[in-house]
């Protein structure tokens, strides 16, 4: 017999207490984000796997400042990301070469590239996506009223995740998932992409506190970039996304 999903009323009202032990949902796939997302590559008729493409932004550069600079946007996307997304596509290639050719020398190379441009990719998709010009939206009730369940208030949670993303050593993220086994709502940290998260976590925000998201403005001065920050914060996709995590595939018994 099949689990049932809690259904998005009760996960609003209940928070992750009493959800434990429901099975593992689906990871939130990348085609169930918002306009301007990138698919996931489909494989056609001969096995072939297309490659990732880089997301368009939905905003102009500059749609975002003063919080965020148009020159650190543009620097973010179209190189620090596009980095990663050539990055995965070639880990994928040697890959896939080295399965054809038999010669795995280099497989730990590749698995390594793999992982650190894959997780790459998808947190840049989720933090671009996330953002929007000051103002333009909020928190809605039923928003604030789920993360008051699982972090004791709306500002609670804002400081969980402002102080998570603000003492990330070196280079990370901090981040707001959910996890599907405990359909728990989480704040995270993410170093180097991939490490100090979770299995199966399924990203609804992400804060990139690398030094290229942010120095050019403000230097040194992260928290002032992280305070900053959550004036351009899109309310609206995080909801959806957490509806799309929500409404996922049913677990399999």
């Amino acid at each position: 017999m099949k689990p049932s999903l809690v259904n998005r009323r009760e996960f609003l009202t209940k928070g992750g207490s009493t959800l434990a032990g429901l099975g593992l949902a689906a990871a939130l796939p990348l085609e169930g984000l918002a306009a301007g997302s990138a698919p996931t590559p489909q494989g056609d008729a001969s096995g072939t796997i297309a490659e990732y493409s880089l997301p368009p932004l939905s905003y102009d550069y500059d749609a975002l400042e003063p919080c965020i600079d148009a020159e650190t946007m543009r620097l973010h996307h179209d190189i620090h990301f596009a980095g990663y997304t050539r990055g995965l596509n070639q880990a994928l290639e040697q890959l896939a070469e080295a399965r054809e050719s038999d010669n795995y020398s280099a497989v730990a190379h590749w698995q390594n590239q793999l992982a650190f441009n894959g997780a790459g990719y998808v947190l840049h998709t989720v933090f671009f996506q996330t953002m929007s010009p000051a103002g333009s939206t909020s928190p809605s009730n039923a928003l604030k009223t789920t993360l008051a369940a699982h972090f004791g208030s709306f500002e609670g949670f804002k400081k969980h995740f402002s102080e998570a993303s603000a003492i990330v050593q070196g280079s990370g993220w901090g981040l707001l998932g959910l996890q599907p086994l405990g359909r728990k709502l989480l704040v995270l940290q993410a170093e180097k992409h991939q490490n100090l998260t979770q299995w199966g976590i399924i990203p609804l925000l992400a804060l990139d506190v690398w030094e290229h998201a942010y120095y050019l403005k403000y230097q040194n001065r992260r928290r002032d970039y992280i305070s900053n920050w959550w004036e351009v914060v899109n309310w609206h996709q995080v909801e959806a996304n957490l509806d799309a995590a929500l409404e996922g595939p049913s677990p399999q018994s």
